[in-house]
């Protein structure tokens, strides 16, 4: 007679199943970092396994009568492990390194003093191989003002500072820039960053908040649609529209998915039927799930997303409303949200470095702008 499987020999066995199950197409169902269905492997249905205070639970018999971890708790902390080794991979932006002459190419340089002006100090190098200085000042070609001062000026205006607070500032610096001069270099910047951070991928998660909010374009009442990741609060795409209930907001949710290249599995919204009509056009499919009835007491509610629109109404205040309808201060304000503004509930990242796209550099606005005209060049 074979005698009974001693304890270790059982768990083993349910590593190897677990594993089985987590290299199996469709077995594990994810709705959010919390809550899990994995496919029962005898054909009976599913089990549910949800994180709790005192660990993970699960309905199957094997973990609520023996209470131990079973073969589905096991499959799901694989499947999480595996999730952080593939999202491990980091997007890193360097800062632009001065390496060669700009005129012969050699990289027998040293920095070699300050140029002085009113509008600030800029470095200058000379070539050993030439004899010649230079400076560089890349993606700041032409400007009078230094790319510290322009960076500064946009880090003041989209923290929450109106464009003459910020000119006041940059007089006080001995830059006299108008309040216009500095809208035009947000206007110039937003476009040239966001052409070059559109081609990198966050990682998100498969769980995406989507809402509305209304703000006010040359005094009449408009709507901001926003698409939000849940874990990174990275904000994925937006979508400025005339109507609240009835706008067809597909074109955000297309946008989003070609930012996140990928579509996920759970969408959290309120009650709005354009909401959950562009999900079953764009996202849904078996495994996707779209939850619209939020309960600000209940476990899914929307309060990250009414944080985010309540950082997009503190800036729209200080505006006091939007010039035009397609203007560079709400995407730049994206930018701001998702690469600058580090974020108290990602203990102190931001959504970009939630999402694993790490910027070098002690000003992150200096280092994405000289990255973003190189590529531009090349």
């Amino acid at each position: 007679m074979t005698p009974p499987p001693t304890a270790p020999t059982r768990q083993l066995d349910r590593n190897e199943k677990a594993q089985k199950i987590v290299w199996t197409k469709g077995q594990i169902k994810r709705y959010n970092e919390n809550h899990y269905v994995v496919q029962s492997q005898s054909g009976r249905g599913a089990y549910v396994v949800i994180s709790t205070e005192a660990g993970w639970n699960c309905t199957c018999p094997d973990h609520s009568y023996r209470q131990v971890k079973c073969k589905h708790i096991l499959a799901v902390e694989f499947s999480i492990e595996l999730r952080k080794q593939v999202q491990s991979y980091v997007n890193v932006i360097p800062e632009v390194a001065v390496n060669s002459c700009k005129y012969c190419a050699s990289e027998n340089i040293k920095k070699d003093g300050l140029r002085h002006n009113k509008y600030g100090d800029i470095q200058v190098f000379l070539c050993k191989d030439c004899n010649r200085h230079y400076t560089v000042n890349i993606g700041f070609e032409g400007m009078r003002a230094t790319p510290q001062m322009i960076t500064t000026a946009m880090q003041l205006y989209f923290s929450g500072e109106s464009l003459r607070s910020v000119q006041k500032f940059l007089r006080l610096q001995g830059v006299n820039m108008s309040h216009v001069a500095v809208y035009k270099w947000i206007k110039k910047y937003v476009a040239l960053m966001q052409g070059y951070l559109d081609k990198i991928t966050p990682k998100v998660s498969s769980t995406w908040r989507t809402d509305e909010m209304y703000v006010k374009v040359q005094g009449n009442m408009k709507y901001l649609y926003a698409l939000m990741d849940d874990q990174t609060r990275f904000w994925i795409a937006q979508q400025v529209s005339e109507s609240k209930y009835v706008q067809d907001v597909r074109p955000m949710f297309i946008d989003g998915a070609a930012t996140a290249k990928k579509k996920p599995r759970v969408l959290i919204s309120d009650g709005a039927q354009n909401f959950h009509v562009a999900w079953k056009k764009e996202y849904k499919d078996e495994k996707a799930v779209h939850i619209q009835h939020i309960h600000i007491k209940g476990d899914n509610n929307n309060n990250k997303m009414e944080r985010m629109n309540g950082e997009i109404r503190d800036r729209e205040k200080v505006m006091r409303g939007l010039k035009k309808i397609d203007t560079a201060i709400l995407q730049g304000y994206q930018l701001y949200h998702n690469y600058f503004r580090e974020h108290e509930g990602l203990d102190g990242k931001t959504p970009a470095e939630a999402a694993n796209i790490q910027i070098k550099g002690a000003n992150k606005w200096i280092t994405v702008i000289q990255n973003a005209s190189r590529d531009l060049i090349n």
